[in-house]
């Protein structure tokens, strides 16, 4: 039996990149997933369903609670329950913190941590009660800051104090935390293009395995997290950067 058998998650962001690489590893462990972004996602749904899995598509601005709200209660009408949430969904809009306008300092607020609330509370209102569910946050190595991204820093360290005080408030459901470090998606394999492929081959030295993680090492964590082996694990901010995050 797969370890994620009967389950049904909830991956927000999984059109594309890590949150893609994160649904298609769930799916792959036996989990229904909803596959969660701003536009359609039908390629990542016939991904799953190519492969055997069970997905279907639902669009949502993770910044606005009533369509976080709908998220969950599709979830819950199409497939009878939630087991599983991933807070995946992010952007950034990098800038030195001297030259940042307040829009973008909102703007990634709003997605990245606000969004976050909303997934985890929307969640939590129908885990709690059966004292079942798993929160899995994805935070970054950023949270602990980092030069031109005082937003998205703010942001992400917000997601690990949102993540330990819904741990201590919902101690049979579990939350975590997961900080990934540099891997390879549509956005970052896009640095290979910049000065003839010297801003990515930066970003490798700073890793000391010395290549890109891909989104499916965040994916094997995650449904880690999201399985019955980590029952008594919780409140935890789980680095999966290669020993780039220290």
């Amino acid at each position: 039996m797969k370890r994620l058998e009967n389950k049904v998650a909830i991956v927000t962001g999984a059109g594309r990149g890590l949150g893609k690489g994160i649904a298609l590893k769930l799916a792959e462990e036996g989990a229904k997933v909803v596959v969660a972004d701003m536009a359609p996602s039908d390629n990542a749904v016939k991904e799953i369903e190519q492969a055997g899995g069970e997905a279907a598509s639902f669009c949502v601005n993770v910044a606005k609670q009533e369509e976080v709200k709908a998220l969950v209660e599709f979830a819950v009408e199409k497939y009878g329950t939630l087991d599983i949430m991933v807070n995946n969904a992010g952007i950034n809009r990098d800038g030195m913190l001297h030259k940042m306008s307040a829009e973008n300092w909102q703007t990634v607020i709003d997605v990245d941590l606000t969004g976050a609330f909303y997934g985890t509370q929307e969640a939590i209102k129908y885990m709690r009660p059966k004292e079942s569910g798993r929160i899995i946050n994805i935070s970054s190595g950023s949270w602990l800051g980092n030069i031109g991204q005082a937003n998205y820093a703010a942001a992400k360290a917000g997601v690990v104090g949102l993540t330990k005080t819904a741990a201590r408030e919902n101690a049979r459901n579990t939350c975590n935390a997961i900080c990934p470090g540099f891997i390879e998606t549509d956005m970052t394999v896009k640095l290979k293009e910049v000065n003839d492929g010297a801003a990515w081959e930066s970003m490798i030295s700073r890793v000391p395995m010395g290549y890109a993680g891909k989104p499916s090492d965040v994916g094997n964590l995650v449904a880690f997290l999201a399985s019955d082996e980590a029952a008594y694990i919780t409140s935890e901010v789980i680095n999966c950067g290669g020993g780039m995050i220290v």
